[in-house]
């Protein structure tokens, strides 16, 4: 009897962390470039086969009476791209992301002020291209840091300079101001997904440029989420978290049921 408590109560725990993933991504609908997120399950035996068996196929116990989220990857496919006409706004046609050296909170000696030209924060990864200019003429990404360049940070003259297709960004006068830094993660790297369609990698060095890619100016990336198919995806975890719970209280009534009958012998 007990195996029907697990049971229930791994596909409540299991749906419920579904409803939030699922409810993350509507949230981020009008998100540029966000990605969607998906939940992973695998049976309890599988996890004990693998992880403390390691490797060893034996057959633990007879059944496996519950399920575990096993991962909760991030989508990334490719998505269309949506012309805007404001020249700060840019796209990558193909893989890899923007690299963003984000801004750290400077000392006392500057009144707490963030830090945004020489910023020392880490650097974060993005498809998300709505940049701005600073007060020195550095391109950011607002609320996040400085972006990056093949040389560093890239500073231009103002807002009317270009950026080819591969990335080179000249300013108005025609000068070369930097090549955008496109670098996608390694074989081995793992992409940890921070806020706002930013991600980070534990290891640097396994962020390595990417190729075959094309740079789109005046244009931003929409976000891979179909609000039909999250609704639907929703309304199917609610369904399920609803009948696990009406499982668990089925369940909790015969175990009541039993016990009276013993009683009664």
């Amino acid at each position: 009897m007990f195996s029907g408590f697990y049971t229930g109560a791994s596909g409540v725990l299991n749906q419920q962390r579904t409803l939030n993933v699922l409810t993350n991504n509507i949230a981020n609908a009008r998100t540029p470039g966000f990605r969607a997120e998906r939940v992973v399950t695998e049976t309890f035996d599988f996890e004990l086969m693998t992880r403390i068996e390691k490797g060893n196929t034996t057959r633990i116990g007879l059944d496996s009476p519950i399920q575990l989220v096993r991962d909760v990857p991030t989508i990334f496919d490719s998505n269309s791209l949506v012309e805007t006409g404001y020249p700060m706004d840019m796209a990558i046609n193909g893989e890899g992301y923007f690299n963003i050296q984000s801004n750290i909170t400077a000392g006392a000696d500057n009144g707490g002020a963030p830090q945004v030209e020489g910023g020392t924060g880490p650097v974060l990864l993005t498809r998300y291209g709505s940049f701005a200019l600073d007060e020195q003429g550095y391109l950011i990404l607002p609320g996040v840091g400085m972006v990056l360049g093949q040389e560093g940070p890239i500073q231009v003259d103002g807002s009317n300079f270009t950026v080819d297709w591969d990335g080179k960004v000249y300013n108005s006068d025609g000068t070369e101001a930097g090549i955008l830094q496109i670098t996608k993660p390694g074989e081995d790297a793992q992409l940890d997904k921070t806020a706002n369609g930013l991600y980070t990698i534990a290891d640097m060095n396994n962020n390595e440029a990417a190729e075959g890619y094309k740079i789109e100016q005046k244009v931003l990336e929409r976000n891979n989420i179909d609000l039909n198919r999250e609704y639907t995806l929703a309304m199917q975890a609610q369904r399920a978290f609803q009948a696990c719970s009406q499982a668990i209280k089925i369940v909790d009534q015969m175990n009541q049921k039993a016990a009276t009958s013993i009683a009664s012998l």
